[in-house]
């Protein structure tokens, strides 16, 4: 009996969630859409550019609707069994709820796992849309005040830069080595020729040991070694937060703070690439205890529950992310807190759940 029971109630968890994990990105489609149709006709985009721009887009949404489908397809799954008294009968022939709980856990675990795995392909789709649907513009001769980190993990921080010319103003060259030495060159300019590189011109190179030794030389000219990225890729606009993936992020973060700008809101971002998957999983405990409630209600309760917790937790996730951006909590911490208090009060609600 426990058996076939156990297969009741992952059949019908799971045939819900696949109905609501693909329909719902339909919905956020249709809204992203209506909300952006003049933008695509200014840019004169055809139909099918539209359409292929978001088909790029669909593993983002489907991404975005994993929690919602997960608790979607909890509460209907465990509400309707309440109101059709199924979880009363499995009750009396001595099956606790907690029992009866037991199926979703090895599911939600392997959706959280397949979320995170969806998360590792949506930058690159994201880059794809983007340049389907001409989100990025490229200036086509000049940039200022800008950093670029190289291959070789050194930051490159110009002031401004002339494609034309192959030339950069004010120039600053940062690098931290394995040994914990640091490199600072700066220049008042920076000239760009091909097979060579960039060539720093009247600046001077400082270098700082982990022992705290410093040494620093005047230069006129000074040709750079692996530095070689061509004009035309450095007045390329940098990657939105969606286009980048957890370590890319990192590195981006990690080029910020060396120039001196503030990495949160980059370090937030990171976070939440782990975060939010992991929801998946930590809203099926919240959602569970709470469908049983009540006993009457129907689809309109379990609608009205769902909604209603959904959006609870996406007010969450912004406010802590705005308070992680702002500084007054660590980003991990405030990625991670909506998980964290749906998982207390999930607990509490399954703890107190009638057995």
């Amino acid at each position: 009996m426990i058996r076939t029971l156990d297969r009741l109630v992952a059949s019908t968890y799971v045939r819900l969630f696949a109905i609501f994990v693909l329909s719902v990105p339909v919905m956020f489609i249709l809204s992203d859409l209506s909300d952006r149709r003049g933008v695509y006709i200014d840019r004169e985009l055809t139909d099918m550019e539209i359409g292929l721009g978001y088909l790029f887009m669909y593993p983002k949404f489907v991404l975005w609707s994993f929690p919602v489908a997960a608790l979607v397809a909890t509460v209907f799954t465990i509400h309707s069994m309440t109101v059709h008294r199924e979880i009363q009968a499995a009750k009396a022939g001595g099956i606790s709820f907690h029992r009866l709980f037991v199926p979703l856990w090895p599911i939600g675990a392997v959706l959280t796992v397949a979320a995170f795995m969806l998360g590792t392909i949506v930058p690159t789709t994201n880059r794809r849309a983007a340049e389907v649907l001409g989100e990025r513009e490229t200036r086509r001769d000049w940039r200022n005040n800008f950093v670029f980190q190289t291959e070789e993990g050194e930051t490159f921080s110009i002031q401004q830069l002339l494609v034309s010319d192959g030339r950069g103003d004010w120039v600053l060259l940062e690098r931290e080595d394995e040994d914990g030495s640091r490199l600072h060159v700066w220049a008042r300019r920076a000239v760009y020729s091909e097979g060579e590189g960039w060539t720093l011109d009247d600046g001077y190179l400082r270098v700082v040991r982990p022992d705290g030794t410093e040494y620093t030389f005047s230069f006129e000219s000074y040709l750079r070694p692996g530095l070689t990225p061509t004009p035309e890729q450095l007045i390329q606009d940098p990657r939105d937060e969606e286009e980048m993936g957890y370590e890319e992020l990192g590195r981006q973060a990690a080029a910020v703070y060396r120039s001196g700008g503030d990495p949160k809101e980059l370090l937030v971002a990171r976070e939440q690439k782990l975060a939010i998957p992991a929801a998946t999983l930590v809203i099926m405990l919240f959602g569970a205890p709470l469908a049983t409630t009540a006993k009457k209600g129907g689809a309109a309760f379990g609608v009205g529950v769902a909604l209603g917790s959904t959006l609870i937790y996406i007010l969450l996730l912004r406010l802590f992310g705005a308070i992680g951006i702002a500084g007054g909590l660590p980003p991990v911490w405030a990625a991670w807190t909506p998980n964290i208090l749906f998982f207390l009060v999930g607990a509490v609600l399954l703890i107190r759940a009638r057995t």
